[in-house]
């Protein structure tokens, strides 16, 4: 029987190695982000790799943890993964990093995979991020819009969180000359009517050359805000809408009309490639083999894309070691020397050498500085590049603004 929120994935049979233990933490059931995709993809990971045999001999076994959005809930899963004697904690999200790594670096476990939501994630020796994070999100925004839209106006939590989007999204649009304004919004309001009503007013002081824009990166309050937006009295025309990957995806989209609804043309930043891409078949074959109907994952979900990813890091390295001890230590180690990662073109392999990272210290573990640009076209998500973007000098623009 599988354990949700703090549960856990038993050994699968006999094996002839020892079990490894991970875990897997994210926030559900909250008034804000939340991501229940990610704990179970990661127990549905186990169950097919533990069907498989494991990985390289090795059982593998997922706990799960409720961060509850909270830095006591995050500190607990941490505190968890130490005391279940957990060599990695994988393809995880929390926006408290200051409160769940402390406790991971004393005990010296790994980070592997997060979802990018924090500075310190993309700074801390013991984290191997598999994407830029929210930052290059934005800076690639910002280029993927410098070329489209006369006046940027971007609706952004107030929280310490979304400080540093207005920057991040002016390094991108540099090149185009323009600076964006920002809209200060709660990242839990009920009815965003007020914030839509300044967004859009703001993108239509534009240079009446180009469209303006407006983006929003809320997070789950994001289809909340963009319900508002849809409902404002007056016509739209002259405004775009765009925003990043997690704040909007493909189901958003369904859910609000597909090729008749408000993000009809509209122009989206992402990590990966889009959800309906060839490279994905490997995770739809496992969500349908092994997650058993769990109506909490969903494919084209960048939390869920993130921890198939994270696994695959985690099972390439365990390969690696080839019958040594699997410990914290021992991963840290692999990683550490230069262990080439493939991800089946989900990302550009990944390592983790100092030479690979962007040389700054503010974000010193990104190896991985690719974006995508995709594009709503007849209610789809689809590429509007088909390859990736690399926004490395957007991002030290931004350190140096």
């Amino acid at each position: 029987m599988v354990a949700t929120g703090c549960g856990a994935i038993p050994g699968i049979g006999g094996d002839s190695r020892t079990t490894v233990t991970v875990m897997t933490f994210a926030p559900e059931g909250t008034e804000a982000t939340n991501m229940p995709g990610m704990p179970a993809m990661a127990t549905a990971y186990a169950r097919w790799v533990n069907a498989r045999g494991g990985i390289d001999g090795h059982t593998l076994r997922v706990i799960t943890c409720n961060e509850h959005n909270t830095r006591q809930g995050a500190t607990d899963c941490a505190r968890r993964a130490v005391d279940e004697g957990a060599v990695a904690v994988v393809g995880s999200y929390s926006q408290h990093a200051r409160s769940f790594l402390p406790p991971l670096q004393s005990a010296g476990i790994p980070f592997i995979g997060g979802y990018g939501i924090s500075h310190e994630e993309l700074s801390s020796y013991l984290s191997y991020p598999i994407n830029g994070g929210q930052i290059s999100l934005l800076a690639g925004h910002g280029v993927q819009l410098a070329d489209v839209c006369g006046r940027v106006a971007l609706v952004r939590p107030d929280s310490l969180a979304g400080e540093s989007l207005p920057s991040l999204l002016d390094a991108g649009l540099a090149q185009s000359g323009r600076e964006p304004v920002a809209v200060l919004a709660p990242e839990d309001a009920t009815d965003y009517t007020r914030y839509a009503q300044q967004a859009r007013a703001h993108a239509r002081a534009g240079d009446g050359e180009r469209p303006g824009c407006v983006t929003t990166v809320l997070g789950e309050r994001t289809e909340t805000f963009f319900d508002a937006f849809r409902r404002l009295p007056g016509e739209r025309d002259g405004v775009r809408v765009s925003s990043v990957l997690g704040s909007v995806d493909q189901p958003l989209i369904d859910r609000t009309g597909g090729p008749s609804g408000i993000f009809e043309g509209a122009f989206l930043t992402g990590w990966y490639p889009p959800a309906g891409d060839v490279r994905w078949a490997g995770l739809r074959r496992v969500i349908e083999d092994h997650a058993f109907d769990d109506d909490r994952i969903d494919p084209a979900d960048p939390g869920v894309q993130t921890t198939w990813i994270a696994y695959t890091v985690l099972t390439a390295v365990i390969e690696a070691l080839d019958g040594d001890e699997i410990t914290p230590a021992a991963i840290s180690l692999a990683l550490d020397r230069g262990l080439v990662v493939p991800t089946g073109g989900l990302t550009p392999p990944l390592r983790w050498l100092h030479e690979d990272t962007l040389g700054d210290r503010g974000f010193s573990r990104i190896v991985n500085r690719s974006v995508t640009f995709q594009v709503v076209r007849k209610g789809r998500l689809v590429a509007q590049r088909t390859d990736f973007v690399d926004v490395s000098a957007t991002l030290r623009a931004t350190r140096r603004t």
